[in-house]
């Protein structure tokens, strides 16, 4: 499926959006668990100022010793979950977005070494949410929520897995990656 996943996100004509003054980045965590693909998220701790206790992929703004936002990525993944960079391959990279604190967010696609253990940055992150991937590619779980007078360049989404709700930025980029690959499934059978 990893290879799969690969040529899909290849084959996607990616649509940057023009720079604006913060620049931002998270990874799309895959990674096997019992022989099944899951994506990993973050629940931020309640204490952040940004989006307190919400369910999101490892990621923060661009910081000039990055030398790139897939840089930004990797090193905000290494910050709050302890996933070192040499341990992930990245995969590709989806559209741009615009968050509603008007950072430019670059999402990457991340598959993550096999037999890798966490170290959860506390004071950033509550707890991990591990969602299969078979789950999310189910074409009947996003709801688009109304939305809150903010502009966005994407339609505010949400969805639920076992309790934990996925809204916002991080639900219309899952959505986006999911498409992609369905789009690709179409093409060729997704295999585990």
């Amino acid at each position: 499926m990893k290879e799969q996943i690969k040529t899909a996100l290849a084959l996607h004509n990616r649509v940057p959006l023009a720079r604006v003054p913060v620049s931002a980045a998270v990874l799309i965590p895959l990674f096997l668990k019992n022989g099944i693909y899951h994506i990993l998220f973050t629940k931020r701790a309640k204490n952040l100022v940004h989006h307190p206790g919400e369910i999101s992929f490892p990621g923060g703004i661009y910081e000039p010793e990055d030398i790139d936002t897939l840089g930004t990525a990797l090193r905000e993944t290494w910050e709050e979950v302890g996933i070192a960079p040499e341990d992930v391959d990245i995969l590709g990279v989806l559209d741009d977005f615009l968050s509603i604190h008007n950072y430019l967010v670059t999402p990457y696609v991340g598959m993550v070494a096999a037999g890798h253990q966490l170290r959860i940055n506390l004071a950033e992150i509550e707890r991990i949410v591990e969602v299969p991937l078979s789950f999310l590619l189910k074409t009947d779980i996003f709801r688009i929520e109304e939305g809150n007078g903010q502009e966005h360049n994407y339609p505010l989404y949400s969805l639920t897995y076992e309790g934990n709700k996925i809204r916002g930025l991080t639900a219309a980029v899952l959505k986006h990656f999911t498409d992609i690959i369905s789009a690709g499934a179409k093409e060729h059978v997704l295999e585990t």
